[in-house]
């Protein structure tokens, strides 16, 4: 018996080796994966984009905001001059962060009463809103303690001196930040994307399986004619897919709707042209229906961790952020959270159209390209 075994664990091993495409996805898959995930996998928080709307424009106010930006938490890029500024920056994904001082911010600090301030977040991202919040309390309380230590040495104990520094903490698309309302549409992404690489690169590979390619090949039929009719299917479920988990988040999950269902509908058709270019691409360097599942399952896992459902983007290390522009799902996430949360149309969402657009063409062109040199 043990005997029976050893030949049948050497025939695996054999034949697990020969294949010289097997093998690199047997081993190189794991090192790129650690790779990536060491990097991108980290739950701190730094450099965080703020924008600063001081309306008190004094030397009290710039020593304030000096607290933010001597950190590795913040990063000061913004200076807005008005409430519609502030709007467009939030709008547009560009901070995460408003620090809006008032006009008697140092007026009040100096006659010693309590001095306003108010905290605007983006809630697209709950998880992070929640840090970004803490953090930012955190810089706020020590100086509002320094402030009240300077007043208990010019003013003594014998009166009750208050509370230096009163914030107003606004969170913005997301009042409660309430988790689900960030992750729910992220999922709908996710799905979409399984669902379109998935089928796209099982119907190709299948045909090569049993061996019904070089019938359909043979038959009066151009091979991109073959591609679309492979693919188009798979499209119209993908989008059937989107309309249903779209309704369950609605009415199930009670995600709110802010946006134009036909922005979503645009974003979605351009996100299908990327990840149909992906599976035609897997189907290209697969011969098995197995090879194409792992080499569908070493991307689909890099590309939830690279687009900043999970991990904020801004966090991950120089390198890695550039990687992430060739991954479609890192401007589909956007899309879908902007439309579902903020309301915001293709004035805002056109970087992550042309985005994707131009991934989708560069993907389905050079998987047409190696699908005819295969062919040939």
């Amino acid at each position: 018996m043990l005997r029976r075994i050893y030949h049948i664990m050497v025939k695996e091993f054999i034949q697990a080796v020969r294949d010289p495409r097997l093998r690199i996805f047997l081993f190189l898959p794991p090192l790129i994966q650690l790779i990536i995930y060491g990097d991108t996998i980290n739950f701190d928080i730094k450099h965080i984009r703020t924008g600063v709307f001081d309306e008190c424009r004094t030397s009290q106010s710039r020593k304030f905001t000096k607290r933010f930006g001597a950190t590795d938490y913040f990063d000061l890029d913004y200076f807005p001059h008005s409430p519609g500024s502030v709007r467009s920056l939030l709008d547009r994904g560009k901070v995460s962060l408003i620090l809006h001082i008032p006009w008697d911010f140092a007026e009040k600090l100096q006659a010693s009463k309590t001095a306003p301030l108010q905290l605007v977040i983006d809630g697209t991202d709950s998880n992070a809103a929640l840090i970004v919040g803490r953090y930012a309390n955190a810089i706020i309380n020590n100086y509002a303690a320094e402030l009240r230590n300077e007043r208990l040495g010019r003013q003594g104990l014998a009166e009750d001196l208050g509370v230096p520094i009163a914030v107003e903490e606004q969170t913005w698309f997301n009042l409660n930040r309430i988790s689900r309302f960030s992750f729910v549409p992220g999922v709908i992404a996710m799905v979409v994307m399984l669902v379109s690489i998935m089928l796209t690169a099982l119907a190709v590979v299948r045909e090569k399986e049993i061996g019904t390619m070089e019938q359909l090949l043979v038959a009066p039929i151009k091979p991109m004619e073959f591609m679309l009719g492979k693919t188009i299917p798979f499209v119209i479920i993908s989008l059937f897919d989107v309309i249903l988990v779209t309704l369950v988040a609605i009415f199930w999950f009670g995600v709110p709707f802010r946006g134009n269902p036909l922005v979503l509908l645009l974003g979605t058709l351009l996100f299908l042209f990327s990840s149909v270019g992906v599976g035609l691409f897997i189907s290209n360097v697969s011969s098995t229906q197995q090879q194409a599942m792992m080499v569908s399952s070493f991307f689909f896992m890099p590309a939830i961790l690279l687009s900043g459902l999970v991990f904020p983007i801004d966090n991950m290390p120089q390198v890695v952020q550039y990687i992430t522009y060739l991954n479609p799902l890192r401007y589909f996430i956007i899309v879908v959270q902007d439309v579902f949360l903020k309301g915001v149309g293709l004035d805002f969402l056109w970087p992550e159209m042309v985005g994707m657009a131009t991934l989708g063409l560069v993907l389905l062109s050079s998987s047409v390209i190696g699908f005819r040199k295969r062919l040939g």
